[in-house]
C-alpha cells in the first residue's frame, strides 16, 4: 500500500518519485510479480514520509507501466485500475500493507449516456472558469478516452475539486451515481470560482 496526499482514480496516470527506504523495499518485492501492482489510498491525517498517518479505507490499484532509476530515487509511472476497500490494516513493517476487498468495476449502460454528457459539460465548464483564476493541471479541452467508462472516471479525476470530494467519487455505487456526483461537484466548483471573482 502507498498512502498519498492525493487520490488515484481508475484509468488515470500516477507519477511518483520513490525515495523512502520502505517503499523501495516494497517496489523490489512487487516487481517480482506480473503485473506489478500496489494499492493507493488517501492519507486522512498525518504525512506521507515517515509513517504514523491515518488513511481512508478505500483506494485504487496502481499498475506499474514504467520505471526509471535516478540518483537517490526511483521514478515510476503507473495507471489506476480497479477500486478496493480496506478490510484490515496490517503491520507497517517493512512497508504499509492491508487486506482488501475488490469493488466491482462499472459496466457501460446506454442509459448513462445523458449523464455522461451532462458531467462532461459541467467539468469542462468548471475547468474553463477555474483556469481564469489559477493554473489548473488539466485544460478544459483535454481529450478523454473513447471508452465511456474510462471517460467517466477521467472526468471525476480532472474535475477541479478537492481530495475529499474525489474520495467520495471513488466510493460511487454505480456509474450513473459517479457521473451525477461529478456533474454536481463540478458545477459547485465552477460557481465557487466564479463567485470569488465578483
Amino acid at each position: 500500500m502507498f498512502p498519498l496526499g492525493s487520490v488515484l482514480l481508475p484509468h488515470m496516470p500516477l507519477m511518483l518519485r520513490v525515495f523512502e527506504a520502505r517503499y523501495l523495499v516494497m517496489l523490489s518485492r512487487i516487481l517480482d510479480e506480473e503485473p506489478s501492482e500496489f494499492g493507493v489510498v488517501l492519507i486522512e491525517r498525518g504525512q506521507e514520509v515517515g509513517g504514523g498517518d491515518h488513511r481512508f479505507p478505500v483506494g485504487t490499484v496502481a499498475r506499474i507501466a514504467q520505471l526509471e532509476g535516478a540518483e537517490g530515487f526511483v521514478g515510476l509511472l503507473a495507471e489506476g485500475t480497479t477500486r478496493f476497500e480496506v478490510t484490515a490494516w496490517l503491520d507497517d513493517d517493512p512497508y504499509p500493507r492491508a487486506e482488501v476487498r475488490e469493488l466491482p468495476d462499472f459496466e457501460w449502460d446506454d442509459a448513462a449516456g445523458d449523464a455522461l454528457l451532462v458531467a462532461e459539460r459541467a467539468v469542462r465548464r468548471a475547468l474553463a472558469v477555474a483556469s481564469e483564476f489559477a493554473d489548473q493541471e488539466w485544460a478544459a479541452d483535454v481529450a478523454l478516452s473513447e471508452d465511456p467508462v474510462a471517460a467517466a472516471w477521467q472526468l471525476a479525476a480532472i474535475a477541479p475539486v478537492g481530495p475529499l470530494d474525489r474520495v467520495a467519487l471513488l466510493r460511487s455505487a454505480s456509474l450513473v451515481d459517479l457521473l451525477e456526483s461529478t456533474a454536481s461537484l463540478a458545477g459547485e466548483a465552477g460557481e465557487t470560482f466564479a463567485a470569488g471573482a465578483e
